[in-house]
């Protein structure tokens, strides 16, 4: 029996920066690995993992897919992580490289030093951390503060906080990868790309390849099979929590809203804008039943860009339940945002 370590590749990013659509790619394009997927949510409604279940090729088997929605991994790592790897590595025919794609939420560090745990350091190893950018969020400057002017706002007020948090989440994803994919680049032109680009690379404590996708298609090859060992690298990737026994996620708050039927795609559309315009929702995801219509709706809002498309058929024994799971910085009106979902359209 080999003894070689069963090589993980952990897939961070940013809400919405296309970290699905990467892991999905790559499991209908295992180059001939046996893959599994743990797929980590915040919430309780799996929206992610039911995307990749939906994959329709036979190197993706549903059995290859963890659905973990019981909070961040790396605040979970007794109860969950730990006996869910014992789990996959138990199997009659255990994977021979795993993927985990983490909630926009998380920190990647805390999560790399659970694989220090005696029980998984002897039998698994991190072969890279993938980190996804929004090339149009980040080349709009939401994600990558101007340090410079936050330090001078900081001289005039010491009420100021050195970052926001979603900035912090931002560079510290960044710091902590072996690659970064810099996602949807049809949705801008040269001289935003080149922004994103130059923002991405100023944040890197060390150099390392960023790749340019569209829907996060990049060759296996690339992205798989880097052999960095993250887990023993721990000193070359910086994070703002370093002096933190534990970190939380008091920043951000998430609910999940029950819709109606709705008539016509314009309106789920023009609903997900609004609360992102009036409320500062910062994400919304989730499957909608179109009246009349015998497909799902999948629906995916990073603020005011809203993508809808038909993804399957419902099932004969399935509700046609439409769910949206919404995330907004904490403290945004649960009740606004729900009744705006919820209500006829103006």
């Amino acid at each position: 029996m080999s003894l070689e370590k069963i090589p993980v590749t952990i897939v961070t990013g940013f809400l919405g920066a296309g970290k699905t659509s990467l892991v999905r790619h790559l499991m209908e394009n295992p180059g001939g690995r046996r893959l599994a997927v743990l797929v980590n949510e915040f919430g309780d409604v799996g929206i992610d993992g039911d995307i990749l279940k939906g994959c329709a090729d036979p190197s993706c088997p549903e059995d290859a897919i963890v659905e973990l929605t019981n909070g961040c991994l790396c605040c979970t790592v007794a109860d969950e992580f730990v006996p869910t790897i014992q789990a996959l590595l138990a199997r009659p025919q255990p994977p021979e490289h795993i993927l985990i794609e983490t909630s926009g939420l998380a920190l990647p560090k805390p999560l790399l030093k659970a694989f220090e745990w005696p029980d998984l350091r002897t039998r698994i190893t991190v072969d890279g951390v993938i980190a996804v950018a929004d090339a149009e969020a980040v080349a709009d400057g939401r994600f990558a503060p101007d340090l410079a002017a936050v330090t001078a706002q900081r001289a005039a007020d010491e009420t100021i906080d050195h970052d926001t948090p979603l900035g912090e989440v931002f560079e510290d994803q960044v710091a902590c990868a072996d690659i970064v994919i810099l996602n949807k680049i049809d949705l801008v032109d040269t001289q935003a790309l080149a922004a994103a680009r130059d923002t991405v690379q100023a944040e890197m404590p060390r150099k390392i390849p960023v790749i340019e996708t569209q829907e996060g298609r990049v060759d296996p090859r690339v992205v798989l099979g880097l052999g960095a060992a993250a887990e023993d690298d721990l000193a070359a990737r910086p994070s703002h929590h370093e002096e933190h026994g534990e970190h939380d996620h008091d920043d951000f708050e998430t609910i999940v809203v029950t819709l109606p039927d709705h008539a016509a795609i314009p309106e789920v559309v023009a609903k997900v804008e609004a609360i992102a315009r009036d409320h500062g929702v910062l994400r919304a995801k989730g499957y909608v039943a179109v009246r009349g219509k015998p497909m799902r709706l999948l629906v995916q809002g990073v603020g005011t860009r809203v993508r809808a498309q038909f993804d399957r058929p419902w099932a004969a024994d399935e509700p046609r339940v439409s769910r949206l799971v919404v995330i907004g910085q904490k403290g945004f009106d649960h009740a606004a945002v729900t009744a705006a979902l919820q209500g006829e359209p103006a």
